[in-house]
């Protein structure tokens, strides 16, 4: 019984109110839209289709303590960009990492997948060379590339054709370390005054609507996909968990049915070979049982926790957009505490200090002003002089930090589209797989019955 999961999805949808729709005939991770009369300047434009494919991997210096495993990397292209419409390569997974690390801090608005977690038992064990680890980690990566390919952006970035096309990664490496794609941050007055000024707590105090339902979807998004795993895992656990001591253990469970009904086939002379027929059947279906848990069950609940980690990076997106608005507001208030301070030293001068209402904020600092002996006019002067220069400064900053904040904004909208469509591409595709392996194991199940029950029916009771 489900309980209380039974209605959980009811309040889960897949898509995302603001995300527009894609006709479905398009085929491919990318594609090139067609040249519409009116354009939403927010919505994602594809050049054309970079397909990635990783597969035979094979260990390198095995005999040696510096082993480790490569993968043949090569994609189907029509992008212009790229100097063959087949690039290859070998990679190991050291250049997966950065080409996803540099990823990230070269297009720090666009949601690049994240990478499987590299320090797992296996490395402990020593069992990362095992067949089935090299091919859980290939799928894995195949699906990374999947996810970096169907972005219009990053399918096209010099660092991403150097990965499939490169026979010098090495090189590309250190001059990309060296000579970055863009100039390197140098601090700036937003650096500077924001690090003292936000916090974790800080909250956008002018949230927009669109961006508040984006991160609602994200929410339920998450939400279905952890449930799916909860849900998926209880199954798997109920069906072959590998532990027949737990009483949960169905395929061990048909086993031991099958042994039973062996041995009672040698109690019976005149059904023996029926029962042994009916007990190799239960038999074949135990072992058809284990296989859709390793064929179906595992790569789903894989797929799953990997579908969630990657809505991961694209909330990490939606904060990041949030952060920028946030230092645009927290500079703005800055600028405010500042010009306030300056009108008041003006009022101070011109005798008509009472009449700034400031409050005892105000009083405080001159009274501080007054110990310290800073109380006259020649300080004060001094002192709007360098509040003016900071004025001055920070109106620049609140500009600038304006202008990047509804970039970014834009560009959010774009990347929410983009991830829309991949998040679809990927459900399509994950929900067809378990489909097709449910159909498999029922077909294959329906055959085993029905070769039994003409042999069930042909034994006479006498009555």
């Amino acid at each position: 019984m489900l309980g209380d999961d039974e209605d959980v999805f009811d309040s889960v949808t897949w898509e995302s109110p603001s995300a527009p729709k894609y006709d479905s005939t398009h085929v491919g991770p990318g594609f090139k839209q067609s040249t519409a009369e009116h354009e939403d300047p927010h919505e994602p434009k594809w050049e054309g289709y970079l397909i990635p494919s990783v597969k035979d991997p094979v260990k390198e210096l095995a005999e040696t303590k510096d082993a480790y495993v490569s993968y043949l990397v090569s994609a189907k292209t029509n992008l212009p960009i790229y100097s063959t419409p087949n690039p290859s390569s070998r990679r190991r997974f050291q250049d997966f990492v950065f080409l996803r690390d540099h990823l990230v801090r070269d297009f720090p608005a666009c949601v690049v997948p994240a990478l499987p977690d590299k320090h797992r038992l296996e490395y402990i064990t020593g069992d990362r060379f095992s067949p089935e680890f090299m091919e859980r980690r290939r799928l894995e990566l195949h699906r990374f590339l999947q996810r970096l390919t169907r972005h219009p952006m990053l399918q096209r970035s010099t660092l991403v054709r150097a990965f499939f096309e490169s026979t010098e990664w090495h090189v590309v490496m250190h001059q990309h370390v060296a000579h970055p794609p863009g100039p390197e941050p140098s601090p700036s007055l937003i650096d500077n005054i924001s690090d003292t000024l936000l916090n974790a707590f800080s909250r956008v105090k002018k949230p927009d609507e669109r961006f508040l339902l984006m991160r609602e979807g994200v929410d339920k998004f998450e939400e279905g996909l952890n449930v799916s795993e909860r849900l998926f895992n209880r199954i798997r656990s109920r069906t072959s968990d590998g532990r027949p001591e737990s009483g949960e253990d169905l395929t061990g469970d048909y086993h031991d049915l099958a042994v039973a009904v062996q041995g009672l086939g040698f109690l019976e002379s005149g059904i023996t070979d029926p029962l042994n027929h009916f007990s190799n059947t239960l038999l074949e279906f135990s072992a058809l049982l284990r296989h859709q848990t390793q064929t179906t069950t595992d790569p789903l609940l894989v797929h799953l926790h990997s579908l969630l980690t990657y809505s991961h990076a694209n909330r990490a997106v939606l904060k990041l957009r949030d952060q920028k608005q946030l230092d645009f507001e927290e500079l703005s208030d800055y600028l405010s505490n500042v010009t306030a301070e300056r009108d008041r030293l003006a009022a101070v001068i011109s005798g008509h200090a009472g009449s700034t209402g400031l409050g005892i904020g105000a009083y405080l600092r001159d009274r501080v002003d007054a110990i310290r002996g800073a109380d006259d006019d020649r300080h004060r002067v001094e002192k709007m002089r360098k509040l003016d220069i900071k004025i001055k400064e920070l109106q620049d900053a609140v500009t600038t930090a304006h202008e990047t904040s509804d970039a970014f904004s834009d560009e959010t909208l774009r990347e929410q589209a983009i991830f829309q469509y991949a998040k679809e591409a990927e459900m399509k595709e994950m929900l067809s797989n378990l489909a097709e392996g449910q159909i498999e194991f029922y077909k294959a199940a329906m055959e085993e019955w029905e070769r039994i029950i003409p042999i069930i029916q042909r034994i006479r009771v006498d009555v």
